[in-house]
Formats: C-alpha cells, sequence, structure tokens
C-alpha cells in the first residue's frame, strides 16, 4: 500500500510511504521522507500496526479538488480514501460507545494510543467489493463512486 499525499505527524513530515501488510498487521514500512518517524509510530505503540479506519472519499471532493495539502489531517483526509493506523472508534459499531475495553477487543476494535491518518487516494483508484458469492461489485472507479 503506498501513500499519495504527505502526512505531518508529531512535527514532521513523511511523505512516500509504502505499507507491507500480512495477517492484518503493517510487517514493513518504508518513507522516502520521515521513515525513522513513521517507524517509530509503527513500532512502539500498542496496536500501531494494525488499521482503525478505512474511509472512503471520492478524488472529485472539495478539498482535493482544491489541489491544496494543508498538512493537517483533520483537513487532508477530506481530500482522500485515507486509512488510519492505531485506535478504531467505538462509534464505528452499533452500541460501541456504551462497550467496555474489553467488549470493543472482542468486537475486533483494534486499541491503541494513537489514531493517525494517511491518504491512500487518487483520481485513479478504482476498488472492488467481493460479495459472499464471490463476484465482484465495483465501489470507486477512476476515484470515484461506482454507483
Amino acid at each position: 500500500m503506498k501513500s499519495t499525499k504527505p502526512l505531518s505527524y508529531a512535527g514532521n513530515i513523511i511523505d512516500g510511504m509504502t505499507f507491507r501488510f500480512a495477517n492484518g498487521q503493517v510487517t514493513e514500512v518504508t518513507a522516502e521522507k520521515g521513515e525513522d518517524t513513521i517507524k517509530r509510530l509503527v513500532e512502539e505503540n500498542d496496536g500501531g500496526r494494525s488499521l482503525g479506519e478505512v474511509a472512503l472519499v471520492p478524488d472529485p471532493s472539495p478539498i482535493s479538488q482544491s489541489g491544496i495539502v494543508f498538512f493537517n489531517t483533520l483537513f487532508d483526509e477530506n481530500a482522500s480514501n485515507h486509512l488510519a493506523l492505531g485506535s478504531a472508534y467505538a462509534s464505528s459499531v452499533v452500541g460501541g460507545t456504551e462497550m467496555t475495553q474489553e467488549e470493543l477487543a472482542a468486537a475486533g476494535l483494534n486499541r491503541s494510543t494513537t489514531h493517525v491518518d494517511f491518504m491512500i487516494g487518487s483520481a485513479d483508484m478504482n476498488i472492488d467489493g467481493i460479495r459472499k458469492d464471490g463476484s465482484v461489485m465495483p465501489i470507486f472507479r477512476n476515484g470515484d463512486w461506482a454507483f
């Protein structure tokens, strides 16, 4: 998995990130810039090797179309499909905000002291869903919703 936009994290710019996943965990991470920072993030946080969020954002979003990288995740995440390393939001499962930490873990939510988004979307990104019967359902085509 490769990032498509730079990330500002803890006062450092990280750019050109590449992640390798196996069994739901980051097994390798490199970056063209800020590699030490992203490696520290992945290695030093419990749950930092697992995803806490998968977000689909169409490339034609106003933030993306502005062409500006804000170096502020709360803005930049609105420009692109993105993933987050670290903690999942309890509100992402029914009743999650009332669950204990143990119940959240049993429901499959990753728990971590961090939640860091990185952008992976682009104007040429295609995403498919696979149904239970094995058939393919287009979700994104050329960076936008396919339905």
